[in-house]
């Protein structure tokens, strides 16, 4: 299952907020970072602390990826590192949308909680977390446990099962399709464009 870092690395750019972007290969211009647009009923800033809380209806779009929580709480410390943590209010679950049309994939992350730590680029979705990979709408690979924790810096993941897992009976469950049907899928939907 080699696509479903993909959703948390898109975790990472919208928890980051200000996230780097990979680099583009020397003989090309690096394309600029897309703004950051943040919806909340309301916003708190401490400039001393340099952390922000917005809460209410959050939804922040960078680019293709959109987040949607209750809460999300940003701080950098002294020496730049970026924080950020995304809640879910009751009875809902924090979302991370990554949008891809060229592959006509869309790549979605929940949980009750989404962290990001700029310093180390780890993501940990906790709480009936879930990575899914859709081709045209429709799930081709998913990963469910009680946490999911990607390492953005090894482009390695792990999911751990326990109490709170969207998986039966406390476990780790994975599904991945074969090849052949994923490329089924996008032809099917190329198919449709035409």
């Amino acid at each position: 299952m080699k696509t479903l870092p993909l959703a948390l690395l898109a975790a990472a750019g919208c928890l980051a907020l200000v996230a780097n972007t990979t680099a583009a290969p020397a003989q090309t211009a690096p394309e600029p970072d897309p703004d950051t647009i943040i919806l909340s009923d309301s916003l708190h800033y401490d400039d001393i602390s340099k952390t922000s809380t917005f809460t209410g209806n959050v939804v922040l779009t960078r680019g293709p990826m959109t987040l949607r929580a209750a809460k999300l709480t940003t701080h950098e410390d002294a020496q730049g590192n970026q924080f950020g943590s995304a809640t879910a209010g009751q009875g809902e679950h924090v979302t991370i949308r990554q949008e891809n049309p060229e592959k006509f994939e869309t790549l979605i992350a929940t949980g009750l909680q989404a962290d990001y730590v700029g310093q180390s680029g780890d993501i940990t979705l906790t709480g009936q977390a879930t990575v899914t990979r859709q081709i045209c709408g429709q799930a081709v690979d998913n990963v469910r446990g009680a946490r999911i924790i990607y390492h953005q810096k090894s482009g390695t993941y792990e999911a751990f099962g326990g109490k709170n897992s969207a998986a039966s009976g406390g476990r780790v469950r994975s599904l991945a399709q074969s090849q052949s049907r994923v490329d089924q899928a996008i032809a099917k939907c190329k198919a449709g464009q035409s």
